[in-house]
């Protein structure tokens, strides 16, 4: 079995993706300097699996970093180092290309230097430009076009990302661009932690669930879509994780050089069904008010991933039920996140 490197793998997504390797087989490595996260998530990571995973409490931009990788026979690098929030990157932007640029040319410059060639790069759908409903599902040949500093540090690093394929004849690297991940792992033990108002909706629907919010704002329900409301492509955190497995696979297999993804599920929900079915699901009331559309939103996304299916074998498997469920039993496990 291989030797993996998390790059910010004790957040979100990499926690789930390090739970999916361990119970693979595979050796996982985790760096990362928990400004998004907790260092209580390796000790859940270890109760989950049975195994804990190696860790550095380390910041990617720092000359440290190195040590992860001269410490280490390391096979693959996926990186999940980045600020991620759209909103605040437009009032903190230089704070966002700083983490996010110099983390990741910190990661391929460490690489290049311990011939370390198998690299994935959590990248996102906002940098596709906006589709009609027309264009939908959107594949991955579909126009870029960056609206936020968070989403121009993702553009730049496919640009990095491809110059130094060309630099690095034996680099292999596959770019994942998400849509838009929900819910948690079923134990309650890890999932997505936000604090105050959440930029995203379902950390938001479930503070509303739980009494901590007064209610949720719907922000325009007069869009081209069937209820008015906005319409995403929402994919479980744990099938987004096996995509990353599926990547890895393909990487580890063929000389690709370099190469896109959606995951998605192909499907898209409004605001309204995801309510409608969070409360249905969880049996809980879900407030909420319309509001004004916000600047910047458009009607509907969501994924082509045909590519994906045909080149890496892979789907999602878990429906909007049981995003909804395991989110739910996330935030009632966890209400302070991992805060005591």
């Amino acid at each position: 079995m291989s030797k993996i490197l998390l790059v910010g793998g004790a957040g979100y997504i990499g926690s789930h993706t390090a739970v999916e390797l361990l119970e693979r087989g595979h050796d996982v490595i985790i760096a990362d300097n928990f400004s998004n996260s907790d260092q209580i998530v390796i000790d859940r990571i270890e109760e989950i699996t049975g195994i804990r995973p190696k860790s550095y409490f380390v910041d990617t931009r720092n000359p440290e970093f190195e040590n992860v990788f001269s410490e280490n026979e390391i096979d693959a690098v996926i990186d999940y180092a980045a600020y991620k929030s759209a909103g605040d990157s437009i009032n903190e932007a230089l704070d966002y290309y700083n983490n996010n640029m110099i983390s990741l040319m910190n990661t391929l410059k460490y690489m290049q230097k311990y011939n370390i060639n198998n690299f994935v790069f959590s990248s996102s759908a906002s940098l596709y430009a906006d589709a009609e409903i027309e264009d939908l599902p959107v594949a991955e040949t579909y126009p870029l076009g960056t609206k936020n500093p968070y989403a121009r540090t993702k553009l730049m690093g496919e640009m990095i990302l491809e110059d130094f394929v060309v630099e690095n004849k034996d680099f292999n690297c596959i770019i994942l661009r998400y849509f838009n991940p929900v819910g948690a792992h079923p134990s309650g033990l890890i999932g997505e932690v936000c604090e105050d108002r959440p930029p995203n909706i379902m950390p938001y629907i479930v503070k509303v669930a739980n009494g901590e919010l007064e209610k949720l704002n719907v922000f325009g329900n007069d869009y081209n879509t069937p209820d008015g409301t906005g319409v995403r492509d929402y994919i479980h955190v744990i099938d987004l994780a096996k995509g990353h497995i599926k990547a890895l696979e393909r990487l580890m297999d063929n000389k690709i050089g370099i190469d896109y993804f959606n995951l998605g599920t192909g499907r898209g929900y409004s605001v309204l069904d995801l309510i409608r079915i969070f409360s249905e699901v969880n049996g809980v009331e879900v407030k909420y008010e319309v509001a004004p559309r916000r600047a910047g939103d458009i009607a509907a996304s969501y994924a082509d991933v045909t590519k994906a299916k045909k080149l890496l074998g892979w789907e999602s498997e878990l429906d909007i039920q049981r995003m909804c469920r395991d989110a739910w039993i996330w935030q009632k496990n966890n209400p302070n996140g991992y805060k005591k």
